[in-house]
């Protein structure tokens, strides 16, 4: 029998590691990845600030982190977790690999969807004398937005995920308690009920995401 007294307020803390690991990390992921992403698409050869060196440094580096899967990622990068975060174990230092590798995939994100904003939209922003700097923030982002939120939705729920994988590693939130209190402990009803908080909180942002990108349509 699930002595729920006692695990009551242990997942009820784990939801709160969760959602600070996952509220932090994408956060700082989110304004990293979208200037990278930016840089990557401004830099592109024949684009607004063309840099064909800074463009393939940017380029490889992402291509050479992203297909990382991340729980090895996790490991990989514990001297930088220990260095920033002073440790390896625990919320705080999960969202160091966190932030590292939403940031790597969500500039990618950014710079595929400003490729496809219409080339014709930023020709007409320079035909009248538009600095790049102001098509860049003002035309091309502003016409990618609802595309952006839809992006930004998709990585929040990929966010998640990383969360609960950090569970591994004593990273704390609705994975250390599945792992500890379900599948070391044998309880499936632990286990269950974490995947069902964990998708309640994964639709309930696929819902937010959806309805911002359907408003941002309609303007």
């Amino acid at each position: 029998m699930n002595d729920w007294k006692t695990l009551a307020p242990v997942l009820l803390e784990s939801v709160g590691e969760t959602i600070y690991m996952v509220a932090v990390s994408l956060a700082i992921s989110g304004v990293v990845g979208l200037v990278i992403g930016a840089a990557l698409y401004a830099t592109r050869p024949g684009n607004l600030f063309a840099n064909r060196v800074v463009f393939s440094v940017m380029n490889v580096v992402i291509n050479v982190v992203r297909p990382i899967p991340f729980i090895i990622f996790l490991t990989a990068v514990a001297p930088v977790t220990r260095a920033v975060a002073g440790t390896t174990l625990g919320t705080e230092a999960a969202i160091v690999p966190i932030t590292i590798m939403a940031s790597v995939v969500i500039a990618r994100v950014v710079e595929q969807n400003l490729v496809a904003v219409d080339a014709g939209t930023v020709e007409a922003a320079r035909a009248v004398g538009a600095k790049r700097v102001s098509v860049l923030f003002g035309v091309v982002i502003p016409e990618a937005l609802a595309p952006l939120i839809l992006g930004y939705t998709f990585m929040f729920i990929a966010v998640v995920d990383m969360s609960a994988m950090a569970g591994y590693i004593g990273g704390g939130g609705l994975g250390n308690f599945a792992i500890i209190y379900g599948y070391q402990q044998f309880n499936a009803g632990a286990t269950w009920i974490t995947v069902a908080i964990i998708v309640v909180i994964v639709q309930s942002g696929q819902l937010l995401g959806n309805w911002l990108a359907q408003r941002v349509l309609r303007r």
